[in-house]
């Protein structure tokens, strides 16, 4: 009976050790899923002021108008000026419409940032539709170098339909750049100059 015992505390030491590396693997696990599925979640549900993706405008455009704000941030050890064409504009619900941002790198060398952006108020990152944009995607401006960076966007007309948002007047679409080391890939062009600040596409 003796000689059983320290066999059967041995097999139960090796069973919770077991037990423990198995749940430290699925922590593991989950931490390294939690970001995609957060990103996932963020972009399906416009959770925190995420905005959504479109391919193109939608069919309806209605009269109902909101006013969309734009705000340029540029975070510290990126030596750019950073700001949109205008501060803001009036849009109708479904229309289509391109706004221009300028970046200039004002150091003495080549640098790279890339752009991070929210919607506020966070709810309606929902409505906001954006078809083209230049975040997330590394911009490479040589020294003095100025770029015209382009969002072309549109407000679900589906707010109309939101009890919540039948207050909403004001949408602010913000961008903050941050440095980057710079990659492999080419340079990104710059977008030429033009005065359709603001334009509407659709």
């Amino acid at each position: 009976m003796t000689d059983r015992a320290p066999s059967s505390v041995h097999k139960r030491d090796a069973l919770i050790a077991g037990a423990c590396g198995a749940l430290v693997a699925v922590m593991v696990g989950m931490s390294y899923a939690a970001v995609p599925f957060y990103n996932w979640f963020c972009r399906t549900t416009g959770f925190n002021g995420t905005t959504q993706v479109a391919t193109a405008g939608p069919v309806t455009v209605l009269d109902r108008k909101v006013t969309v704000r734009f705000d340029a941030n540029v975070a510290g050890g990126l030596p750019w000026k950073f700001e949109p064409e205008r501060t803001s504009i009036e849009v109708k619900l479904g229309q289509v419409v391109q706004m221009d941002y300028i970046a200039v790198n004002e150091s003495t060398r080549a640098t790279t940032g890339v752009a991070a952006y929210n919607v506020a108020p966070l709810n309606m990152g929902a409505y906001f539709r954006k078809i083209n944009c230049f975040c997330f995607t590394d911009q490479t401006l040589k020294a003095g170098e100025k770029q015209t960076l382009s969002v072309v966007f549109y407000v679900d007309p589906d707010l109309a339909k939101d009890e919540d948002g039948q207050d909403v007047n004001t949408i602010t679409l913000s961008y903050t750049f941050y440095p980057q080391r710079a990659s492999q890939q080419p340079v990104a062009q710059s977008a030429p100059a033009n005065s359709n600040q603001g334009r509407v596409l659709q």
